[in-house]
């Protein structure tokens, strides 16, 4: 099977990523998951799993957990949800040591009307090549036509499939761990077929309300049901759980699932401790005290997230598996994670972040004053380019964002569930707005709009950071 015929095998079938509405219990069926897998003689209970899950920060946490790890010299799988520009990011494996990467300083020498200039941007680490993944559809494709044939709980869908297909490619390339992002929610995602190791909650906040309830107690009931009472599969008394700081709902939701099943709670800011230092952070965590700790993901939140991934890989000392400081070091700093605040190009001065949700817009905000703010003379206009998905919360981030902007580019990436640019256009009255039907159009626009020392925020939207990092349309 050549790899096109791969991507339109996959693309076949049923896609929720780009299903703007949809019953959300009766199409998420962890059972159909559970009944292919046996089928294909459980990959997953094979692997070493960590298994991460929340609101936002979860692809960040999921990133320092895995280079730690590979830091260590360990062979880490790494399955993550949605992709920027290609399927294959979302099954990766880091293992090989790399000499550190080294950051580039930007200078705002910048022409008016300048292209934008993305040639800096990394690729990701580790992908499963196209032969790989051409290979696995074709092993398992007869698998997986009997199955939907057959199935008393419906066809597979495609997430349900590629997770499939990561849990094989996994067992095969012989992982020592694979760390797991959930997709939607969790208690019904399809990576929860899983018996982890160790789980982790990062912050929980109000997103995807209409699938996942209009509650924090609600929504945290989702995210919280990746937590199982795996003791007995394991070699530790109790399954260890990190989590970030939560609000008041969703910590009383964590709390009572860990009592429910018998797991050990820590919880950042209570049972590990941060502190912001003039040169980075340190942590006291569980077991020791970390200092001279850096990243190079902005933003005080990313704190949080490589805390409760410092949680993580102290807690994995219950498996008899210690990871020194200078590998949490080292890790953290070469943690590479793009699309979340990540500058792509210097000249002219340009970010791109895939916030979505209030929660993370606002830390976005944060980010955006703390590190590039007009005060310290690195940036005079900012020019945003916005699209968002229509099950967002279109009205408030709009109303967020609303402050920060000099001049709006909206657009919409190509997917079913994007938002039409004139609806967005409602909420920015009073402002310098500039409507265009799709990604390519809006780099043009803010390439013809740039000037000395702007700095041009893409936001919104990850399918809209993709489109725009990677410098072509996504295909459907």
């Amino acid at each position: 099977m050549a790899y096109p015929e791969t991507i339109q095998y996959l693309e076949s079938f049923i896609n929720y990523e780009k299903i703007p509405a949809y019953p959300y219990k009766e199409s998420l069926k962890l059972e159909r998951v559970k009944d292919f897998l046996t089928i294909i003689d459980n990959p997953q209970d094979s692997l070493n799993c960590i298994h991460v899950a929340g609101t936002k920060g979860k692809g960040s946490t999921c990133a320092f957990i895995t280079y730690i790890l590979r830091q260590t010299g360990y062979k880490v799988g790494l399955y993550t949800s949605p992709h920027l520009s290609d399927f294959r990011e979302r099954i990766r494996i880091l293992w090989h040591q790399v000499p550190n990467a080294t950051g580039t300083r930007c200078q705002m020498q910048q022409a008016p009307g300048a292209r934008l200039d993305l040639h800096q941007v990394q690729d990701f680490e580790g992908m499963i090549t196209q032969e790989e993944l051409a290979d696995l559809v074709k092993r398992l494709k007869p698998e997986i036509e009997r199955y939907n044939q057959n199935s008393q709980y419906g066809p597979l869908s495609f997430f349900e499939i590629y997770t499939s297909l990561a849990f094989v490619y996994f067992q095969e390339k012989k992982v020592d761990f694979a760390v797991l992002e959930t997709g939607l929610g969790g208690r019904l995602d399809a990576t929860n077929v899983v018996n982890p190791l160790v789980v982790a909650i990062t912050p929980i906040s109000y997103e995807h309300t209409q699938k996942l309830g209009n509650t924090l107690r609600e929504i945290a009931t989702e995210k919280a049901g990746i937590i199982k009472n795996s003791c007995q599969l394991s070699a530790v008394s109790c399954q260890p759980i990190i989590s970030a700081p939560q609000g008041d709902e969703a910590m009383e939701v964590i709390r009572e699932r860990c009592s429910e099943v018998g797991a050990k709670l820590y919880v950042v800011d209570k049972d590990i401790l941060y502190e912001k230092t003039r040169n980075g952070f340190s942590v006291k965590g569980i077991f020791g005290e970390y200092k001279d700790l850096k990243i190079r993901l902005l933003g005080r939140h990313q704190l949080i997230n490589a805390t409760v991934a410092v949680g993580v890989i102290e807690v994995l000392r219950y498996y008899n598996i210690r990871v020194g400081i200078d590998s949490i070091r080292q890790g953290l700093y070469n943690t590479i994670w793009p699309g979340r605040c990540e500058v792509v190009s210097c000249n002219p001065l340009t970010v791109l972040d895939g916030a979505q949700n209030i929660a993370s817009i606002r830390a976005l905000k944060e980010t955006i004053k703390e590190n590039f703010f007009a005060e310290g003379g690195k940036y005079k206009r900012l020019i945003l380019v916005l699209g968002i998905s229509n099950d967002k919360d279109i009205k408030g981030i709009c109303q967020e964002l609303y402050g920060l902007a000099d001049e709006i580019i909206l657009t919409k990436a190509n997917n079913p569930r994007a938002t039409k640019p004139e609806i967005l256009a409602q909420y920015f009255n009073g402002k310098g707005v500039h409507i265009t039907h799709n990604v390519e159009e809006a780099k043009n626009r803010a390439s013809q709009l740039i000037r000395k020392e702007d700095l041009i925020l893409v936001c919104g939207s990850l399918f809209v950071v993709g489109e725009f990092r990677d410098g072509k349309i996504r295909s459907q």
